[in-house]
């Protein structure tokens, strides 16, 4: 025992001299691989990529001679390539290139593709390793400051044409950096994730988990029945996803599998219902030990944040057999973030108030790439983001979820809070899924309407439905329109695409 100490406290020390804080997406895997060496990095599903740290070091050099033989300095680079974790290399590649980073989603349309390769003024589009295979791979890494523009990434355009999000390097791994510490050596782990790694999300998981000398388990894809394999067959320790992923894994049999093996879940990109938490928890184990078996329950961890903060700004944990860290709470604020609740003139609320939350921290997006004007309407003049979310302001200064501000209905003068309508009927038997929008109402303004996938084996209708939020919610909450669906329009990180719903509505 004191041989494995000793071993984790040098790895440690190590990794302190080996990773510089100003550290940048080009240089951190040659950094990281002086620290993790040959142990496995990630693995893909159906006999994909499977390198270690140092084999991920040397491809990401070779890679970036060949894109630096074509482009210049600062030069925006599109990585148009399937959803796999070369993305991700190709990404560091293109920094230690010198140039700005600018991964696409594959689900992306290609009206929306040309539009980013437009707007990005593109000097290279990478849509294979083939073009920029073979370079030197002695070159060294471009010169870049921690606070230079590493990558663009664009949004999925909700509310107009995608926008591209400036981020630093500090943005993107800043906060990824301290993981290096973790004792990986101490105990085994392996993470499955099945994320868009062109998404905030996923690449932020991703650094984190490398830094960590956390191997990963990468599905390209999501399937339910092939993450439940995953993690049954390997014994995987962590699972990271969206709380979308969490119920089609419930719906795939999740209940059925040998899932002991997990000790941390973990969520981010949308809101996760406590009781799906709560559910998942229990599939989980504290620990397993030899002749012991399994014992106790997972942790939760869910995150908060968004594209234009670079990944997380708040946590928050639920640990074994606590029902702490679950709910409307953001949780914690992540070291150096800081959070504000303000009414419509940006004064900050008082407790039990319903404002628009404000975020600041050391990921801040720059602007949005060619378009000032959103720019000037998302970043205040004294550095907070404007994030369109709301947010209540609670006791001891916790802060509340209380929906997205473009979910807001105005009916009758009265506030409907979509996530509100969605919550109350997600806790009727027969429903799954639901979906809230408002719609254009001549005596009332706006009304809220539902979409709802339901239980298959369920005897629910629309009048049912009806019904039930009559019961549980105020006259004007109530959706005037109730339609069923077997499946709900998503975006690559299984969201709801909530403007492709008013098609479903007379």
């Amino acid at each position: 025992m004191a041989e494995v100490t000793l071993s984790v406290i040098r790895t440690i020390n190590r990794a302190r001299m080996v990773v510089a804080r100003d550290a940048t997406l080009g240089t951190i895997m040659d950094q990281l691989a002086g620290v993790h060496g040959t142990r496995r990095l990630v693995e893909e599903s159906q006999g994909g990529l499977r390198v270690s740290y140092e084999q991920a070091a040397r491809r990401v050099r070779r890679w970036s001679g060949g894109i630096a033989a074509q482009i210049q300095p600062g030069d925006r680079v599109v990585i148009h390539t399937p959803n796999d974790y070369l993305m991700l290399l190709l990404c560091l590649a293109v920094c230690r290139a010198g140039g700005v980073a600018v991964p696409v989603n594959a689900q992306m349309r290609p009206d929306e593709i040309a539009h980013v390769i437009d707007d990005s003024g593109a000097a290279l589009v990478i849509r294979s390793v083939n073009q920029i295979d073979g370079g030197d791979p002695d070159q060294p890494a471009a010169v870049a400051a921690p606070d230079d523009v590493a990558a663009l990434f664009y949004t999925s355009g909700t509310t107009g044409k995608p926008k591209g999000v400036e981020l630093t390097h500090r943005a993107l791994i800043g906060q990824a950096l301290p993981a290096v510490l973790w004792p990986s050596r101490l105990h085994r782990d392996l993470a499955v994730v099945s994320l868009p790694v062109a998404h905030i999300m996923g690449f932020a998981v991703l650094m984190g988990l490398a830094c960590a000398g956390i191997p990963v388990w990468f599905l390209p894809a999501f399937r339910s029945d092939a993450v439940l394999d995953a993690i049954e067959l390997r014994r995987a320790t962590i699972f990271i996803g969206v709380p979308a992923m969490f119920r089609l894994l419930l719906e795939g049999g999740a209940d059925e599998r040998d899932l002991t093996s997990v000790r941390v879940w973990m969520s981010g990109a949308d809101v996760m219902p406590p009781e799906l938490a709560r559910t998942f928890k229990k599939m989980g184990a504290t620990a397993t030990l030899p002749f012991a078996g399994s014992f106790g329950e997972a942790a939760f961890v869910e995150g908060y944040g968004m594209v234009e903060l670079g990944g997380g700004a708040a946590a928050k944990i639920s640990p074994p057999f606590l029902s702490m860290g679950l709910g409307d709470a953001l949780g914690f604020p992540l070291p150096s973030w800081r959070m504000r609740v303000v009414d419509d003139d940006g004064v900050e609320v008082a407790t039990g108030e319903v404002g628009e939350l404000l975020v600041t921290g050391p990921g801040l997006t720059r602007g949005y790439w060619n378009s000032p004007e959103a720019t000037a309407a998302t970043l205040t003049d004294d550095g907070w983001l404007r994030t369109g979310d709301l947010a209540r302001r609670g006791p001891l200064g916790i802060i509340m979820f209380a929906g997205r501000s473009k979910d807001v209905i105005v009916s009758g003068g009265y506030t409907v809070y979509a996530v509100e309508v969605e919550q109350s009927l997600c806790e009727h038997p027969g429903v799954l899924e639901a979906a809230v929008i408002g719609l254009s109402d001549e005596r009332l303004g706006e009304v809220p309407a539902a979409a709802i996938r339901v239980d298959p084996d369920a005897p629910v209708d629309p009048a049912d439905l009806r019904a039930w939020a009559e019961e549980h919610l105020a006259h004007y909450k109530v959706p005037r329109q109730v339609v069923i669906v077997e499946d709900l329009p998503r975006t690559g990180t299984e969201k709801v695409q909530k403007r492709e719903l008013r098609a479903l509505f007379t």
